[in-house]
């Protein structure tokens, strides 16, 4: 998916179905070793496992990237903002003040995503985790799990 200025988009999952193709795949690895060549350049000896300054600005873009890179999948929704597809969701935080990104396993109605959220949840903190990023797992409205994304202090 591209953004409307021609350019690399993730996956938020908060949109239209991503189709699985080899050119999205690429354009997924491209943007994912462009990031962390990023963190190499940038962190200096931190490296790779700490997150750039840059993707504290652009948050839920930077965990959408690590999310798809990793191969999870995203959710999707139709025109008028129903799941139509299984699979994650991030968004910013509540605060805009504060760098903080949210992440949520959802689902058409009927598809099992509420069963399966804890387990998707912890596989998309394990992802996140590993580039540096801390995940808290909270409950939210109707007793639905999500991830609080935010960098390291």
């Amino acid at each position: 998916m591209t953004a409307p200025g021609g350019g690399f988009e993730p996956a938020t999952g908060d949109g239209p179905p991503v189709p699985a193709t080899a050119e999205r795949t690429r354009e997924v690895r491209t943007a994912y070793e462009g990031l962390l060549q990023i963190r190499r350049l940038v962190n200096g000896g931190a490296g790779e496992g700490v997150p750039a300054r840059w993707e504290l600005r652009q948050l839920p873009r930077a965990v959408a990237l690590a999310l798809e890179a990793a191969g999870l999948p995203p959710s999707a929704v139709d025109g008028e903002g129903r799941p139509t597809r299984t699979g994650y969701r991030v968004s910013a935080g509540p605060e805009p003040a504060a760098p903080r990104a949210e992440v949520a396993w959802l689902g058409p109605p009927g598809s099992g995503a509420a069963r399966e959220e804890q387990e998707r949840l912890a596989a998309c903190a394990a992802a996140l985790e590993a580039l540096g990023w801390v995940c808290l797992l909270y409950r939210g409205p109707r007793r639905r799990r999500f991830l609080e994304v935010e960098p390291p202090r």
